[in-house]
């Protein structure tokens, strides 16, 4: 059998999905299991003035009702953001804290209050809605746009101006000089809109301690349950790295969600200790719509600069990029070093220079999704070189092939060498393969049928 690259690779795994026979981490039921609810923020944006759980607690089958008090007093360490990004000036980015329960404010809605333990899901549920919590409630910011203007809500007192950093790639200089000289230049404004993953099985996370070895295991909807363990080892000080293991068994789709460190695992986990129970926690699709890291989220002032042939000469993009109220696992480089380098695309762009600020609002953490910032580039330029060719009155097709990489290897401005690559000829076989000659006519065509329909 060839199995060399560029032969098709038969799946194994089809045969026990289509008939039933996965194993997904609500599957999973452990002896003596317990199960956990989360109280969640109905408020964007608010201080936590009190939380009475008197009456969960003494709620039929309540185990316990956790407080961020009882993490701290464990010492277990907030979730953090495992990428350093440093603003333009040299600074590093500000990070505001993030503890897996809220324990002075909360900062969006789903933000995490307390966790009810309880022996059924029912009970649980019953009992989160009898703890009461007291909020001094404050305006919130949601507008990306606007986020940073003076007199705004300030979300992390680290962040001033809702600023986590103010980041750049290229050369500022060598762009500003090609935009000079340019015989035209184009200019559009985008939005990314935020979106939310929808993976068929809700994120899960059952947490087990084990009296006798003093050892841990977490069964977890991981897409990483390596980083999963090392985060909750090295950084949130679970337990060390050789008496906690994470399992992720079957996990019903992901698109990126489900590679962070997220609250539930962290609480789950803590909290099997706590009760001497395996805690188990199942997300609603609300749940998940509330809680899930989102995706993209950009606004965006893109600049192409062109000489009179409609040669390209230099990029200039300027992004904002909502981070959400905390920073997710790998947020911070998602509109950064994954989204920077690709706004050459398969360009010869002499020149390139690229500012990024990642904005704090009252909204649900973003992180990467679909490709992680490597479509949001795409995006950018694409539709960049879309309306400069059509304000210069080219042919959008023969404005790429004339700006298309011909020579390799070759270095962009923006980082990145491409080893490889022959562009214009994968763009003339789709080029033929869509009929793109005949495109004109066959508008014609259907403009033509549908005005004698109307007739």
């Amino acid at each position: 059998m060839n199995t060399g690259i560029g032969q098709p690779v038969r799946r194994r795994e089809d045969f026990r999905f289509i008939t039933g026979c996965g194993q997904y981490t609500d599957d999973i039921q452990r002896p003596g299991q317990s199960y956990a609810v989360f109280v969640r923020s109905p408020h964007a944006h608010a201080t936590i003035l009190k939380i009475d759980a008197t009456a969960a607690t003494t709620a039929p089958g309540v185990l316990a009702v956790f407080t961020s008090k009882e993490l701290a007093a464990d010492k277990i360490g907030g979730l953090i953001c495992g990428w350093m990004i440093h603003s333009k000036d040299g600074s590093p980015m500000k990070a505001g804290v993030h503890t897996a329960l809220a324990a002075d404010k909360v900062r969006y809605v789903g933000d995490h209050v307390a966790v009810v333990i309880a022996e059924t899901l029912n009970q649980a549920r019953d009992a989160a809605e009898r703890v009461s919590v007291d909020y001094d409630i404050h305006a919130a910011i949601v507008d990306l746009a606007s986020a940073q203007a003076a007199g705004q809500p300030q979300i992390h007192p680290e962040a001033p101006n809702n600023t986590v950093y103010q980041w750049h790639l290229g050369d500022k200089a060598a762009t500003d000089a090609a935009f000079a000289n340019a015989s035209h230049v184009t200019r559009i404004d985008l939005v990314n809109n935020r979106l939310i993953p929808n993976a068929m099985e809700p994120r899960a996370a059952i947490g087990e301690y084990d009296r006798g070895s003093g050892g841990y295991t977490l069964y977890t909807t991981s897409q990483n349950p390596h980083v999963t363990r090392l985060v909750l080892s090295a950084f949130i000080g679970i337990a060390p790295e050789n008496k906690l293991r994470v399992i992720a068994p079957d996990v019903g789709g992901g698109f990126g969600s489900k590679i962070f460190i997220y609250a539930e695992e962290v609480v789950c986990t803590w909290a099997s200790r706590k009760v001497g129970r395996p805690v188990k926690w199942v997300a609603d699709r609300t749940e998940s719509f509330l809680a899930d890291a989102h995706g993209r989220d950009h606004i965006t002032t893109a600049e192409a600069a062109m000489d009179k042939t409609g040669r390209i000469l230099a990029l200039r993009v300027r992004t904002k990029a909502n981070l959400g109220a905390y920073l997710s696992t790998f947020a911070s480089s998602v509109p950064t070093y994954l989204y920077g380098p690709l706004l050459s695309g398969q360009y010869d762009i002499p020149a390139i220079y690229c500012e990024v600020d990642g904005v704090y609002t009252n909204t649900a953490p973003v992180d990467a999704y679909r490709g992680a910032g490597r479509p949001e580039a795409t995006f950018v330029v694409e539709r960049l070189v879309e309306v400069a060719a059509r304000e210069m009155g080219k042919d959008p097709a023969e404005f790429r092939l004339h700006n298309f990489i011909r020579s390799f290897p070759h270095q962009t401005p923006v980082i990145m060498n491409y080893d490889v690559g022959d562009y214009p000829v994968c763009m003339k076989q789709a080029l033929e393969m869509a009929d793109y000659a005949g495109l004109a006519a066959r508008k014609a065509k259907s403009h033509s049928r549908a005005h004698s329909r109307q007739l």
